[in-house]
């Protein structure tokens, strides 16, 4: 997706995993998942540059569809559709 894409995305929920390391921010994501509808876009928040790596690895193991990263002020907006 583009940027201008991921701009527009209205998720279903944000996780706000800001301060969190390595692996707050995915265990965060884990339960985030869970709170959303199959189809719904899940929004993380993290500080933690691991984290945009780790995401699209969870998500393709799990089957959920990882959509991108946005660079945020000092932090990274991920999205993530819940696919099951």
């Amino acid at each position: 997706m583009t940027t201008q894409d991921l701009n527009s995305i209205e998720a279903a929920s944000v996780v706000d995993a800001r301060g969190s390391a390595c692996p707050g921010p995915l265990l965060e994501a884990k339960k985030g998942i869970g709170k959303v509808k199959v189809g719904e876009v899940l929004e993380i928040l993290s500080n933690d540059s691991a984290t945009k790596n780790d995401i699209p690895i969870w998500a393709n193991k799990v089957g959920h569809e990882f959509l991108g990263h946005l660079e945020a002020d000092g932090y990274d907006r991920i999205f993530v559709v819940r696919k099951k």
